[in-house]
């Protein structure tokens, strides 16, 4: 029985892994009533709705075992959920609130219960560019900002785009500015949400925006334009702008460039920099260095590196800003060029 059984749990084993991810989901909506598998497809977002409708089509004709395969990855998940995760913060609240007053009990819980997504904010996600750029120039910046913050980066590039160059420089900075947002903001984006869709309240400080996030919308940016918004953001405020110029090229996006580039960049460099610039570099990085160099260049760089040991992490960092500002002056004299996904070529 004992053989039996054991050849039961690794057949079981077996069909669990040949069905997984959207497949297994999709299986196990496609079993569901249309009201029920409906109600599911509602709390789910737009990748996901689009990653398990492609599903549901590949899996129209599946097997039964494929679908006993489904079945046993999802019981399988749910013996691994502890009844304690039903209803526990109500049953939380709950006690605090007998136990210290409504006040105190918000006070505490409010400092300790983990954070929750703003469900708002997946309105976002589902709206058209237009729509979005239509909201930005409606709302006010601080709004705005907000909105830009909380976007995917490639679709907040082009809803700026569509704005005027003021209020492109507006956003970007004061979306860079951002840190832990207060729970009024947040309410009051929920509020200018709910003119646009279905919207459930929540009051949680969420951290978003920040120089690196307006960094990667600037990079999503065409060329010109992303020039033209980070000089009228340096007119408003010099600092921040060179921050997000700083951020928006670093050390590891010189694996960007072709290897005609990298290869002019690298017989620039004092070779003592690199060497140090190299230390923490991503290996793939430090490959196609060593590929845009003679054999010999690359094998004494990589002998240094081995001989100097463990270095200090600062020396590192600077010696990579080094390359990124000799980089950043061979672009500005035409020597070579920072391709990046927003750039333009006719």
């Amino acid at each position: 029985m004992a053989d039996l059984a054991e050849l039961e749990g690794d057949e079981g084993a077996a069909r669990s892994s040949s069905v997984e991810g959207p497949y297994a989901a999709a299986i196990l909506l496609m079993l569901l009533g249309d009201e029920e598998a409906a109600a599911i497809m509602r709390e789910l977002g737009p990748e996901e709705v689009r990653e398990i409708g492609k599903a549901m089509y590949a899996v129209a004709d599946a097997s039964e075992t494929e679908v006993e395969a489904a079945l046993d990855r999802f019981i399988g998940g749910t013996r691994q959920v502890s009844s304690l995760a039903a209803g526990a913060a109500p049953h939380i609240r709950k006690v605090f609130t007998q136990a210290l007053g409504p006040a105190r009990a918000d006070n505490v819980l409010g400092s300790v219960a983990p954070r929750e997504s703003v469900k708002s904010l997946e309105t976002l996600r589902w709206m058209e560019v237009p729509a979005i750029a239509k909201l930005l120039a409606r709302e006010h910046p601080q709004v705005g900002a907000l909105i830009v913050a909380s976007l995917n980066p490639d679709v907040a590039a082009e809803a700026l785009n569509c704005l005027n160059d003021e209020l492109q420089s507006e956003l970007v900075m004061r979306a860079a500015r951002l840190g832990a947002v207060s729970s009024e903001a947040i309410a009051e984006l929920e509020d200018v949400l709910s003119r646009v869709g279905d919207v459930r309240q929540t009051k949680p400080k969420v951290s978003m925006g920040g120089r690196s996030d307006a960094a990667r919308i600037m990079n999503k940016m065409a060329k010109a334009d992303g020039e033209r918004v980070l000089k009228g953001l340096k007119k408003r405020d010099k600092i921040l702008g060179q921050q997000i110029e700083d951020e928006m090229f670093v050390f590891d996006n010189l694996m960007d460039l072709n290897d005609k580039n990298l290869g002019a960049l690298m017989r620039t460099v004092d070779s003592a920099i690199l060497t140090l610039a190299l230390k923490s570099a991503q290996p793939a990085l430090v490959e196609r260095m060593f590929a845009c160099m003679s054999a010999r260049a690359a094998q004494t760089i990589r002998d240094e590196m081995e001989e100097r040991g463990m270095v200090k992490r600062i020396e590192v960092e600077e010696a990579q800003k080094a390359i990124i500002a000799m980089a950043r002056q061979m672009a500005a004299e035409g020597t070579i060029m920072l391709g990046g996904p927003g750039d333009d070529y006719v």
